[in-house]
């Protein structure tokens, strides 16, 4: 079984293609998603339509996701990654729970970019 680390090792390596439906078989049937800009998503069908969503809507956009670090032990883990954008950086920081090599709880923090 894979610890938390591994799974958001994983994670990362997928979430670099910017095909994000191919994280769907990291989440857990009673998995919460939360972020800033999006709100709280709950459960697996949930989840999937929002990884399908952000596919599309960030395919013709020229930003991309860059992991600065991971750390974690056999449940949680968190890691700390930049959002590359043409109109500047953000840092964030996301936190993680893991039950049998799943994600139960995935939360990120950053400060949201305003539209303006």
């Amino acid at each position: 079984m894979m610890q938390a680390k591994e799974v958001i090792e994983t994670f990362w390596e997928i979430q670099n293609d910017n095909d994000y439906s191919k994280l769907i078989p990291l989440f857990a049937e009673n998995a919460v998603f939360e972020d800033p800009a999006i709100g709280r998503v709950e459960g697996k069908e949930a989840i999937t339509a929002l990884l399908h969503h952000l596919t599309k809507e960030l395919a013709d956009k020229k930003m991309h996701f860059e992991v600065l670090e991971i750390a974690g032990d056999e449940s949680v883990a968190w890691s700390r990654w930049l959002w590359k954008r043409p109109d500047g950086d953000i840092e964030g920081v996301g936190l993680y729970k893991v039950d049998d090599g799943k994600l139960t709880s995935y939360r990120d923090f950053y400060a949201v970019p305003d539209e303006g």
